[in-house]
């Protein structure tokens, strides 16, 4: 007795991808509503199968639809945006930039539906993604019809859909509880790399995971200067760090992982964390390559991934396997090594298992999901085919085949494309949109190429800083009484400085350009000698005071850079409007206070001779911890003698800017 199936897919070279690369010829998959009943040779399962509908594949191949490890689909609009640069500039000089004045929902959903149109084009039926409002990232594959996981991005820096990490992690726990469950979306959480996230961050993030048993999508080792700062900062490479802060507690899928060691890859191995393997992009970026060969033979998940648009540019899989299997061949010297067959497993099976996705799709078995896809192999590049070794079709994707090739596409049981023509989306209202946005951007660009921000990041080595400031000042009649508190058993030293410093102020008549500090940092030792000078350029964003209720508590961009040239190179450079000149001396305590860490300065201003003022200062990524350093700074304040009512949160060049009577 034959048993009712939806579809019945017939005449095709069936590739399952499963654990025994089972491949039948001509075979047959039989599909009754989401999920694959059979496959085997086609004799058989018309004698077991009557369908609804039975297609004719006309010799295609069957095989699993590609999975996308790694990618930011919403920066499809971003593609060509700023290429052939430098990872900084590109990163902190267009793209945050730019992201933090167009990315909006809006702007994510055409993106994506834009992605998910390449996807579908090039047989991606699933991929994992990590970007901002990622809900609208899940509305618009699952309008769509792809498979994907989406991943919310926390990150330490104020993001386009998050003042403060805080709202991140809040959006994030939201997202997962609302999209749980869905047929086609699993919910995820992506802390966007340790060198982004504080260490809150990174454990708050792998306990969300944990607790709604999703996975946890982040970027590992990606460079070399990431793992080298990660050695000096925290006295470990990035993945024992990731260790320490708890986050393969969660199932994490990580990407890149390019600067990995032996053991580290061990680790990886341990937790059950999968990796994105992104060939084109780390190539593109000078990140390096991944000892992906290595990942294997210790039994690592390992899937392949595009990354983002705009560090590629493009979705292209086809493009992706057939770069992963030469980049392996041509690092080792060894042209055995990442054979076809196990290029093309990395893109489907063991990508999905790397995403832990791999119980519900990647290949072609009884109970998985009906995700695949039909590749016509009778195109000019494509031939001949030669049927000797059964091993020849996989070669034959990898390394002839092109994305073009793909005819059809199919997801959950239902087809999001026919013979080329797309079913669920409309490519050419999109591409509409799609150039407006690219107008505006341009426009934007133009603009603020000439920024003070976009020359420091130019300069090299600028970093961003803490976001939220405590800065509270008193001025002093006497300092005695304040040196004699900070010796007091309630307040813990960590560490005292004496310095010099010599600060030139840079303004602009555009007052939304913020200032640039030039400064001449003297170190002075115990006997009053000059021990070390220092130089430093600091651009100091606009204040955002009126968000927070406490006086002392402001919020404000804050890059920082070397400064290797004279004072007079950077007058020329940036050429400010006017200057300002501070000289003080300043002694400085590091401190405990109340558990709580503080910078302490005694800052006694001699150019213009302003007299002397107490300092506390603090800078931190998080809001709450903010607020809470603003209530115990006034506290500080009146522990050490002074008063708190007399506080002013201006720094020095604007006090100098408002005593001499300038606007």
């Amino acid at each position: 007795m034959t048993q009712k199936v939806n579809f019945l897919l017939t005449n095709a070279i069936v590739l399952t991808m499963d654990g025994e690369f089972h491949q039948y010829e001509p075979g047959a998959v039989a599909i009754r509503d989401d999920k694959i009943v059979a496959i085997g040779l086609e004799e058989e399962l018309l004698i077991q199968y009557a369908a609804n509908e039975t297609i004719d594949c006309g010799g295609k191949v069957l095989m699993p639809g590609l999975v996308n490890a790694h990618t930011h689909v919403p920066m499809t609009l971003l593609r060509g945006l700023a290429d052939d640069l430098r990872l900084d500039v590109w990163l902190l000089g267009y793209m945050m930039p730019v992201e933090r004045e167009f990315v909006s929902p809006e702007f994510v959903h055409l993106g994506t539906s834009l992605a998910c149109i390449e996807s579908i084009r090039s047989g991606v039926t699933c991929f994992a993604d990590m970007y901002y409002f990622e809900e609208e990232v899940a509305k618009a594959t699952a309008e769509a019809g792809l498979r994907a996981l989406c991943a919310q991005t926390v990150l330490k820096y104020p993001a386009p859909d998050a003042a403060s990490y805080e709202q991140s992690l809040e959006a994030a726990d939201g997202f997962i509880e609302r999209w749980k469950g869905h047929p086609l979306i699993v919910p995820s959480v992506a802390p966007h790399a340790p060198y982004t996230c504080t260490e809150d961050i990174l454990q708050a993030t792998a306990a969300i995971a944990v607790k709604h048993d999703v996975p946890l999508h982040t970027h590992l080792a990606e460079t070399l200067t990431e793992v080298e700062a990660s050695k000096e900062e925290h006295g470990m490479p990035v993945i024992p760090y990731a260790k320490k802060q708890n986050l393969f507690d969660a199932k994490v899928l990580a990407a890149h992982c390019v600067h990995v060691d032996n053991g580290e890859i061990h680790t990886l191995h341990h937790h059950g964390a999968g990796v994105a393997h992104n060939p084109s992009s780390n190539l593109k970026l000078a990140s390096g390559v991944a000892p992906v060969a290595t990942m294997l033979e210790i039994g690592l998940n390992i899937g392949i991934g595009t990354d983002g648009p705009a560090s590629n540019n493009n979705l292209d899989m086809f493009e992706e396997m057939r770069l992963a299997a030469f980049l392996a061949k041509g690092i080792s010297g060894d042209p055995t090594v990442l054979p076809a067959k196990t290029a093309l497993l990395m893109a489907t099976r063991l990508g999905a298992q790397a995403m832990h996705m791999g119980d519900i799709t990647g290949s072609l078995e009884p109970g998985k999901r009906a995700d695949l896809i039909l590749v016509d192999i009778s195109p000019l590049h494509n031939a001949p085919r030669f049927r000797r070794d059964p091993e020849g079709i996989y070669a034959q994707l990898i390394y002839a085949a092109k994305s073009t090739d793909v005819s059809d596409l199919m997801v959950n049981g239902k087809w999001l494309m026919r013979n080329r023509e797309l079913l669920t989306l409309e490519e050419a209202p999109l591409l509409a949109r799609a150039a407006v946005y690219a107008e505006k951007i341009d426009a934007f660009l133009r603009e603020r190429e000439q920024s003070v921000l976009s020359k420091l990041i130019a300069i090299g080595g600028a970093l961003e800083q803490e976001s939220f400031e405590v800065q509270a000042k008193v001025r002093l009649t006497d300092s005695q009484d304040i040196i004699k508190n900070i010796s007091s058993p309630e307040i813990e030293i960590l560490h005292t400085r004496h310095y010099h410093e010599f600060d030139t102020y840079f303004q602009f008549d555009d007052l939304e350009q913020g200032q640039v500090r030039y400064r001449e940092d003297e170190f002075i030792g115990e006997d009053g000698e000059i021990t070390k000078v220092r130089y430093r350029l600091t651009m100091i964003g606009k204040t955002s005071e009126r968000h927070f209720p406490s006086d002392v508590l402001l919020s404000r961009s804050r890059y920082i850079a070397p400064a290797p040239h004279s004072l007079r190179f950077y007058r020329e450079y940036f050429k400010p409007s006017a200057e300002t000149f501070i000289e003080k001396d300043r002694l400085r305590w590091r401190v405990l206070f109340r558990g709580t860490e503080f910078y302490i300065n005694l800052d006694r201003i001699d150019q213009p001779d302003l007299g002397t003022f107490l300092e506390i200062k603090s800078r931190t990524w998080s809001l709450r911890d903010a607020e809470n350093k603003a209530k115990m700074a006034e506290e500080l304040i009146a522990f050490l003698g002074a008063q708190p009512e007399k506080t002013v949160t201006q720094d020095y060049v604007e006090i100098t800017a408002e005593e001499s009577g300038q606007h």
